[in-house]
């Protein structure tokens, strides 16, 4: 009897093991057929377009205009060479702690015509922060805003709108650089005062903001 049940228990053994030898092979197997699918995928692409493949950085999500790259924000992915935008960004460093001066969007190559302007260049008046915000033309005033102009910014939400920032003085903006430009690519960089900055960053994710021009003073 006791030979019999050592006998029963060697034989569970014997197929618990081919069941997980199984089970291994099924996996290896699956784990092959996905490889060679990405690798059929990779052929075709490269018969369709032609070129080499080079490492790239994409964005990892939405990354608005004025919001500096972090490097959480950035992966590396393969991309076809001939289709790459230009001034792709193939080294991550390059775009760390850089600052946007359009929105890329997730899965978007980063390029650095998508940088923003040298920070040296602006002058920001003592114990203020310049945020840069988005702003296509028609919300720029049509984009006659320029720097030196100082604007009332408002909020625009799905039920109420509330200015958030009365008088902000315009550092820089490209809403009247191209007549063209009437996308989110437009932006208006603004000087803050520091209470306000996490405001304005969140209203800029979540909401559309406007700029007001107010009459010159003495106008007529």
């Amino acid at each position: 009897m006791a030979r019999q049940r050592k006998r029963s228990r060697n034989k569970n053994l014997v197929a618990g093991c081919a069941c997980g030898i199984a089970c291994a092979v099924c996996v290896g197997l699956y784990v092959m057929s996905v490889d060679a699918d990405a690798k059929a995928a990779e052929a075709q692409m490269l018969s369709k377009y032609g070129g080499d493949q080079v490492q790239v950085c994409v964005a990892r999500h939405d990354i608005a205009a004025g919001e500096t790259i972090a490097e959480n924000d950035v992966e590396e992915r393969t991309w076809v060479a001939s289709l790459l935008p230009a001034d792709a960004v193939t080294v991550r460093a390059d775009a760390v702690g850089k600052q946007l001066g359009s929105t890329i969007l997730e899965g978007e190559v980063i390029s650095s015509a998508r940088f923003g302007f040298d920070a040296s260049a602006i002058d920001v008046p003592n114990g203020m922060y310049a945020v840069s915000v988005p702003a296509r033309e028609v919300q720029a005033v049509g984009g006659a805003l320029a720097p030196g102009l100082e604007v009332d910014v408002y909020a625009i939400g799905a039920s109420s709108t509330v200015r958030i920032v009365p008088s902000a003085l315009v550092l820089a903006t490209s809403a009247a650089q191209d007549s063209r430009n009437t996308g989110t690519d437009a932006w208006v960089t603004l000087a803050i005062d520091p209470s306000l900055v996490q405001q304005v960053v969140q209203a800029a994710e979540s909401q559309t903001l406007y700029f007001a021009l107010p009459a010159k003073e003495g106008a007529s």
